[in-house]
């Protein structure tokens, strides 16, 4: 067995130092040659959820107009497919199907949630809930849905046969919901500022970890899994170590999150009048997209660097544009 010296160790500190120091260097360089953002009239009233499809190829976009709009994504251009109106009340959260590009769950508080085939521009299916929804996520193999109504009320839907597995009523405000990558713990936020962890599908209590000392607002795990990043009311993000379940670092950043597909940057923004792009291993600012209102939602491509976001724009006569932004575009255009 060889004899690893001070020294060694030391070059290999290094190494790395200066391998985190490239990556941010690098993702400076991008953005500099890659910031503009362009503006897309998606709804009549304010854009509350966007996301990707699993695969990049379509951009979804949920409204208080309670609208759901579909775009196809071409080269750096969202081209509209169309509009569709079949929820009567406000669609507050939409999710992709984890490995199905093609289907879209959408959260509303109309009581219902609806799965769509989005090739066929219409859900497929269509279930009544208890209350009025306002998260939802899919298990990571998509054989379960999870939803969350305003009297903090989580329903497990069979994605199959569309009937209720389980169902759990909190004594707590209950605000993000999410599995974690493997699919075997179930992770919520919540208005004391705790991440809870529930094993899944037992849904036994595992930990309660105190996370912030405000509201814990949102959770979302990056693409290997290794990490997981809150945000808070306390105007924090911080970065978990998800099997040590330990706090790695915060940024002094903002409330609503999304990480790049190469787990390299999170985007994060709030009432504040920028989105700030932190680079995961340093937490140092990568870029800053200043927007005029506050941001509701940021959605990173899961394959390119592009980041998607919405945010309370008001036209000349304080209406609602309805719009969403892509940014990380050339700035240079032809």
């Amino acid at each position: 067995m060889g004899v690893v010296t001070r020294g060694a160790i030391m070059s290999s500190n290094n190494k790395k130092s200066n391998g985190k120091e490239d990556s941010y260097s690098g993702l400076c360089s991008h953005f500099e040659a890659n910031k503009r953002s362009k503006e897309y009239v998606a709804h009549q009233s304010k854009v509350h959820s966007v996301g990707w499809s699993c695969d990049g190829s379509r951009l979804a976009s949920g409204s208080f107009d309670k609208s759901v709009t579909i775009w196809s994504l071409e080269s750096d251009r969202l081209g509209r497919d169309g509009n569709y109106k079949v929820h009567t009340g406000s669609v507050d959260q939409l999710r992709w199907h984890p490995s199905k590009p093609e289907v879209l769950v959408t959260a509303s508080g109309d009581k219902t949630i609806r799965v769509w085939d989005t090739r066929a521009g219409k859900p497929t299916s269509t279930v009544t809930t208890k209350g009025e929804n306002i998260n939802i996520c899919w298990s990571p193999d998509g054989h379960t849905i999870a939803v969350g109504n305003k009297e903090d009320l989580l329903t497990f839907i069979d994605a199959r046969t569309l009937k209720t597995k389980h169902e759990e009523l909190f004594k707590y405000e209950v605000n993000e919901i999410s599995w974690n990558r493997p699919g075997d713990k179930f992770f919520l936020t919540n208005g004391n500022g705790c991440v809870v962890i529930l094993s899944w599908p037992e849904f036994k209590h595992l930990h309660t970890i105190n996370a912030h000392p405000a509201n814990c607002i949102c959770i979302e795990f990056d693409k290997s899994g290794k990490y997981y990043a809150t945000g808070s009311a306390d105007a924090l993000t911080s970065l978990w170590d998800v099997s040590e379940l330990v706090c790695l670092r915060t940024f002094s950043r903002l409330e609503t999150l999304s990480f790049s597909h190469d787990s390299q940057m999170i985007a994060s923004a709030s009432e504040d009048l920028f989105i700030d792009i932190a680079h995961v291993q340093t937490g140092q600012k990568v870029h800053q997209i200043t927007t005029q209102a506050p941001t509701f939602t940021v959605a990173w491509h899961p394959k390119k660097h592009l980041l998607v976001y919405a945010c309370d724009d008001k036209d000349k006569h304080d209406r609602d544009t309805g719009g969403i932004w892509l940014f990380g575009l050339p700035n240079t255009t032809y």
